[in-house]
């Protein structure tokens, strides 16, 4: 599954800050279900694999109230259910805490971390472990909007109304690509935005060569900026500020001998760099 890699760096990052000695974790595959699949400081295999239901376990009470639960003495808590006892217990964890991956309302995963010794994880511990829960959550939203956004790619019909859409689409993939964390998604993503920037011009007219290379925040302005957005929104969108983003667009046009957002926008789509 694709979306493992931002959990696995998100577990290797928790262990790394915080000093757990474990930290493990998983998406889920069917509402309130969840397969644990990423280890991290494990001495055993005894959690890989593991299924963990709605309301069962630390991680199923998590699941189940949506927020983060933690108990100092797993073998010995109280308040949740015991059916993991035994892999837990092979891979001799006694302090653990659970976090959600909460998107859009509904649990996505479970991020845990863990001692050996049943002492209480400390207020560090636990943000840096919602934190990380958080890093996850957001790469999810964007996976989701990549995916959203290709399928309006795929979909549009004919017509001006369809390829604006497919314009805009272009202009938000460029935006999402330098926050996706899987390298070969971000190929695959900047691939599509590499057809759809030539799907504009008939079979039999090849691109206009530019005499100069833009540089890709360049061409992410001008995605932005033929998507109808503003500099302020462009910033919001790339994650920039307002100020960048006119250097970018004075770039840009100064590289296309162009004077004004429109020209420039023309010039490299001539040039087959936008849709």
């Amino acid at each position: 599954m694709a979306e493992a890699v931002e959990m696995r760096s998100a577990l290797a990052r928790l262990r790394r800050t915080t000093g757990l000695t474990v930290a493990f974790g998983g998406l889920t595959h069917d509402v309130g279900e969840l397969r644990i699949a990423e280890l991290n400081g494990t001495a055993t295999s005894a959690l890989r694999g593991l299924t963990i239901s709605s309301g069962s376990g630390l991680g199923g009470k998590s699941i189940a109230m949506a927020r983060p639960c933690a108990v100092t003495d797993y073998r010995e808590a109280r308040h949740i259910s015991h059916e993991y006892d035994a892999a837990v217990a092979a891979e001799g964890l006694r302090s653990v805490l659970a976090v959600p991956v909460v998107v859009r309302r509904t649990v996505r995963g479970v991020l845990y971390g863990a001692l050996r010794s049943a002492l209480p994880i400390g207020e560090r511990a636990f943000d840096a472990a919602v934190a990380a829960a958080r890093d996850v959550e957001q790469a999810l939203v964007v996976r989701d909007e990549v995916r959203r956004l290709l399928s309006v790619t795929r979909e549009a019909t004919a017509g001006a109304g369809a390829w604006e859409e497919v314009r805009a689409a272009h202009g938000e993939l460029r935006a999402l690509a330098p926050r996706i964390v899987d390298a070969e998604l971000r190929e695959e993503l900047l691939s599509v935005c590499g057809r759809l920037a030539g799907a504009a011009r008939p079979a039999d007219t090849p691109p206009r060569p530019l005499p100069v290379t833009l540089a890709p925040r360049e061409v992410d302005v001008l995605g932005c900026v033929a998507a109808g957005s503003t500099n302020v929104t462009t910033a919001e969108l790339l994650g920039l500020r307002p100020e960048t983003v006119k250097g970018y667009l004075r770039s840009a046009m100064r590289k296309l001998g162009t004077h004004t957002r429109l020209e420039a926008v023309v010039a490299a789509r001539r040039a087959g760099l936008l849709p």
